[in-house]
């Protein structure tokens, strides 16, 4: 494996770019030509006195547009945890450097702002891991678009009164670089790729020992979307023209080959908009039929029905000498309609039970001693899986997860169906008005859009016709004078009640009219996808 470095200088001159690893003991210098784009490894020497210096803390990746090259660099990070020994740091402010450009497609402003966009959706990147990534798809060396990391050390009597060190746990969740997509994209694409697909990876370590237990959670596989249309829940729409069982198939078979046996668990819903989907999955779901009007105490019959398959899966324990003793066979694979907040739920259960035999196992639990008898442990592992919603429901959805107070607390909660309340709000104004460009900063920045010199002006700039406009100021003058005349009545009660009939009718008609027009007003995603990434 490469040295990996921790600090660079970027040294800028008119032909070249030189980034010079600076930690002890480092000569490293990569050089990228402006010119040929080549790129080189070089040691200190070469470096030009007259070269323009400044500090970064690594580089993003190089994009190549009809505009010019870019090159994209950490200007300033944050460490946010450690695992297996390296630091994990999380990418704060980022910087965009022109190689050379042309006056065509993308302006720099636009550029500048898509990468903020694409880099502030709270990645948390391996440093040192992955120094320089030098391939035009971001994700390209990771093969991952985002690392979430929950990590806790517990130390102190904790769990058992003669524990003086519990040791270190902690949740990695590699996001997967194939369908990095935010809520709008849904089902699979021709390669069986998921959106929204997680790894949730559980780790402990102890006083030399390992232990991990790994599940996932992606959108159901096959091919439908639910493109949002100013509806507070759009209606699913499966596809009529492809085949759904190919893409079924490529899905599993990847999923297979990777992880081994699958048990897919369905929390679609059995009913409302749901139920064309659960139907067409062809899958029992077991979550709303057990845990409706807030019954969430009856998800253990779940994990009571999975649990002889869950031993059989087992897990993946080294002990203290790297001698492996168990290894996992297989992985449940849950979904919802975003996989996030039912999801998040459900995996937190199952990855309790894995938790609590191997705590078992490596002796920090006595045999008969259960982790829910440990109050602080307790405590700290549900606000850790909280986090970890959250985490990746700002990721795909621009706010924190749903449903978070039973993570935290082991029950619904009239705060927590507030909080959701709001947060729903916020993901339906996203899903409506900010999402489409955010897609699309992550599709050009993952290589997912092809960037082609013969086309024409930048696909973004689309000249919206004159209902874009015009029938919302008509609703919102109509609904105002309703209010007006509501507010100063006319001299009889039948006039009053005349005009506030008629700008009443005006507001409602314009609002009937946005809403069956919706997909004309909502900010959906106006980069058209490669048909397979390079």
């Amino acid at each position: 494996m490469a040295t990996a470095y921790e600090r660079y200088n970027l040294h800028t001159t008119p032909e070249k770019f030189f980034i010079e690893a600076c930690d002890e003991g480092a000569d490293a210098v990569l050089v990228i030509d402006r010119v040929s784009n080549e790129m080189t490894l070089t040691g200190r020497a070469d470096i030009p006195p007259s070269a323009v210096t400044r500090p970064i803390c690594g580089i993003m990746g190089t994009i190549r547009l009809v505009a010019g090259m870019y090159l994209i660099v950490i200007t300033r990070k944050r460490n946010v945890g450690s695992l297996l020994g390296h630091s994990v740091w999380k990418a704060v402010d980022f910087d965009v450097i022109s190689y050379k450009k042309t006056v065509l497609h993308l302006s720099e402003i636009q550029v500048s702002k898509m990468v903020q966009t694409f880099c502030t959706q709270k990645y948390a990147l391996f440093f040192p891991e992955s120094t320089v990534w030098q391939k035009y798809k971001l994700c390209s060396l990771l093969k991952i678009s985002n690392v979430v990391t929950v990590s806790v050390t517990v130390q102190g009597p904790t769990c058992v009164p003669s524990s003086t060190h519990l040791g270190h746990w902690e949740e990695v969740d590699p996001a997967s670089c194939y369908r990095a997509d935010v809520i709008v994209s849904t089902g699979i694409d021709s390669e069986g790729h998921a959106a929204n697909f997680v790894e949730t990876e559980q780790i402990v370590l102890y006083e030399g020992a390992k232990a991990s237990f790994v599940q996932t959670r992606g959108s159901m596989p096959f091919y439908w979307s639910q493109r949002p249309n100013l509806k507070y829940k759009p209606k699913p729409v499966i596809s009529k023209t492809m085949n759904h069982m190919d893409g079924f198939q490529r899905h599993f078979d990847s999923q297979l080959l990777i992880y081994g046996k699958q048990t897919v668990l369905n929390l679609v819903n059995q009913k409302g908009s749901e139920k064309p989907l659960e139907e067409e999955f062809v899958l029992r779901s077991l979550f709303h039929s057990e845990c409706s009007h807030m019954r969430w105490d009856r998800l253990q019959i779940l994990v009571d029905a999975v649990a002889e398959t869950q031993d059989e899966y087992g897990y993946f324990m080294v002990n203290s000498d790297g001698k492996i003793l168990t290894q996992q066979k297989g992985v449940f694979r849950s979904n919802c309609m975003d996989c996030l907040d039912r999801t998040n739920v459900i995996q937190s259960l199952l990855a309790r039970r894995s938790l609590q035999s191997q705590l078992q196992r490596i002796g920090v639990l006595n045999v008969g001693q259960r982790i829910e008898e440990q109050v602080e442990f307790e405590k700290v592992y549900k606000n850790a899986w909280a986090d970890n919603a959250n985490a990746c429901a700002v990721q795909y959805a621009g706010t924190g997860a749903l449903k978070t107070d039973f993570t935290r607390t082991g029950k619904r909660t009239q705060w927590g169906l507030l909080m959701d309340g709001w947060n729903s709000m916020i993901r339906y104004y996203k899903n409506n008005f900010s999402d489409g460009f955010r897609q699309d900063a992550i599709d050009l920045f993952l290589g997912n859009f092809a960037v082609d010199e013969s086309d024409g002006p930048t696909p973004l700039r689309v000249k919206k016709d004159w209902k874009f406009l015009t029938l919302p100021i008509v609703m919102l003058v109509a609904f105002s004078m309703c209010i007006v005349s509501l507010l100063l009545a006319g001299d009889t009660w039948t006039e009053t009640l005349a005009y506030v009939m008629f700008w009443g009718s005006a507001s409602a008609i314009t609002a009937t009219i946005i809403l069956f027009n919706g997909q004309d007003f909502v900010d959906a995603p106006k980069l058209v996808h490669k048909e397979k990434m390079d």
